[in-house]
């Protein structure tokens, strides 16, 4: 039986972005966001368990198809676990959708509720906290003034960091628009403004301190 102490043994708890703590939120947004829903729990669930669980943290390399990673993971897992093959289907398809940047978008409700679980955590204090862990990570700054370029596309001049700024401007500040449910709108709401605040307040003081 799949279970948070269980998950627990394939997440580092020392990554304060990725860790075992970001898969424990989640899994309790999941069990709030889910029921009103509609969302099968036993999908949803599993599927907020196993969602980073390969390929997410910086000792295993380049992250970004760590949703691939933790789908295949998943199907071993769940494969153990005695699972239905389209069972395990469902919950490979809501890893794989769960990322802000991705190729393939949420169908069922079970991966909209996930997508939009894995979200709610991105922003808030928590949201806040996590940003600049990642910036400490991987070895970028806080605030560095995103250029012309990066404003416009998303695209950085050559030799531009990605700040926690960065991020914030191109992924974090439109989060609410992007969720998926309507409970997950409302958790967001007070959620986006603090976060929106906090990287405003850091652009207008580290612009003015120059």
């Amino acid at each position: 039986m799949l279970t948070l102490e269980k998950a627990r043994a394939w997440y580092p708890g020392y990554d304060a972005v990725h860790g075992f703590e970001h898969i424990e939120r989640v899994y309790r947004l999941c069990q709030k966001i889910g029921p009103p829903e509609g969302a099968d729990m036993e999908i949803m669930l599993a599927s907020a368990l196993l969602h980073d669980a390969s390929g997410s943290h910086p000792e295993e390399g380049n992250r970004k198809d760590h949703h691939l990673r933790s789908a295949e993971f998943a199907e071993a897992i769940l494969i153990e676990e005695n699972w239905e093959p389209g069972r395990i289907r469902a919950v490979q398809h809501c890893i794989r959708a769960h990322r802000f940047r991705k190729d393939e978008s949420p169908q069922t409700i079970e991966a909209k509720v996930l997508f939009d679980a894995d979200k709610l955590d991105v922003i808030g204090a928590i949201g806040v906290t996590r940003a600049l862990a990642y910036a400490f990570q991987v070895k970028q700054p806080v605030f560095a003034d995103p250029s012309k370029k990066f404003m416009e596309s998303g695209n950085k001049e050559a030799g531009e960091p990605h700040s926690a700024y960065h991020e914030y401007v191109f992924k974090l500040k439109k989060i609410s628009e992007v969720l998926l449910t309507e409970t997950a709108k409302k958790i967001a709401e007070h959620r986006q403004i603090y976060l929106n605040g906090f990287f405003e307040e850091l652009a207008d003081e580290m612009k003015n301190n120059k």
